[in-house]
């Protein structure tokens, strides 16, 4: 049986019609590919074609500053894709005179382009026989061969990279790559998929084993972490509040925040009089605490969780940098100050 002549068939008639399935542009291809990592088609979208729209060369992104770039990302999370996108624009700008690497060794170099990304890339744009290895080509190949090698181990890696390798097809792996994809997406899908209407039904080991609800397999992830943020939102009569930038490695970095207490444990609003930095950052001679939310707003984040609070403290001015109230929505922040920023009106109570 022909997988690849299979796939790249269906493909044809069944794929989902997106603006960069229309183009080899690998500028237009490589930005897709980075927005829609961890990304689901429907979220992405939107976002892929106010970027082409904005920045509609390798250049035009070169030039924009690093905080316009987070602006026009908030809401798609993983931030580091938009500061490595960002980075790696200026260096194909700068450094190679606008031109992506036609080999995947030489887009393997780039800033957050990793094997997968390089695949696509190189398949689409330059023909290049390199096999792609996502969530849906892990789904597709686990079942139709039944493999039970964890997917997310260092041989099941090894294991699947080399199967998809084996199937492509040398003449025309763009089409290849993105017929498995889009087979795993919307045919092979990981929960009720419609075997009844499957291509590749006879040759499914996992559909004629009835281990479809099994596989893939995967190892379970680690523990989950729980953090207790705690925002102390200043609200100044003068119409100021305080932001700050989060720097270093980590969530969120570069993003804009209000000033955050970090601790292990729920803070009363005693506990946050008491905190040091909450002494250190509000004024002496401060009008009003309360508490926005009673419940905490739990940020889930892949290794851990955020149980968020917003602390509002009424205030007749700020010493120090502040930032006026009516400019706060042009700063870049993550999505969970974002939300707080609509549905409070910063006015004092």
């Amino acid at each position: 049986m022909n997988i690849s002549k299979i796939l790249t068939h269906w493909y044809s008639v069944n794929k989902r019609r997106m603006p960069w399935r229309i183009t080899k542009d690998p500028y237009k291809i490589w930005l897709s590919e980075i927005i829609l990592q961890q990304t689901q088609i429907k979220q992405g979208l939107p976002y892929y074609e106010v970027f082409v729209t904005i920045y509609p060369t390798v250049f035009n992104l070169a030039k924009a500053s690093e905080e316009d770039v987070l602006k026009l990302w908030q809401g798609l999370g993983y931030y580091s894709r938009a500061r490595n996108l960002h980075g790696t624009a200026k260096y194909i700008a700068y450094e190679l005179e606008g031109n992506f690497p036609e080999t995947y060794e030489g887009l393997l170099k780039l800033k957050g382009i990793g094997d997968y990304t390089a695949s696509a890339i190189g398949s689409i744009c330059f023909n290049l026989p390199t096999a792609v290895v996502d969530g849906n080509v892990y789904r597709v190949l686990a079942r139709y061969f039944g493999i039970q090698t964890p997917i997310n181990s260092t041989e099941g890696i090894k294991k699947f990279k080399s199967i998809a390798q084996k199937l492509i097809d040398k003449n025309n792996p763009g089409d290849h790559n993105q017929a498995i994809m889009e087979f795993g997406a919307i045919q092979c899908k990981p929960s009720n998929p419609d075997c009844s209407n499957c291509a590749l039904r006879v040759g499914c080991a996992a559909f004629n084993t009835e281990m479809i609800d099994q596989l893939p397999v995967k190892l379970k992830k680690a523990k989950i972490k729980t953090k207790h943020f705690n925002y102390i939102v200043l609200n100044s009569e003068d119409g100021n509040t305080r932001l700050e930038k989060r720097e270093g490695p980590g969530i969120w970095q570069n993003l804009y925040q209000f000033p955050l207490l970090e601790t292990n444990q729920i803070l009363s609003i005693g506990d946050l009089k008491e905190h040091q930095g909450f002494q250190v950052l509000v004024p002496a001679d401060f009008l009003q605490v309360t508490l926005f939310n009673k419940e905490a707003i739990v940020h889930k984040l892949s290794h851990q969780h955020l149980h968020t609070r917003f602390w509002i403290v009424n205030t007749k001015s700020l010493n120090g940098d502040s930032v006026p109230i009516s400019m706060i929505r042009q700063y870049p922040v993550p999505v969970l100050i974002s939300n707080f920023i609509e549905s409070f009106d910063f006015k004092l109570s």
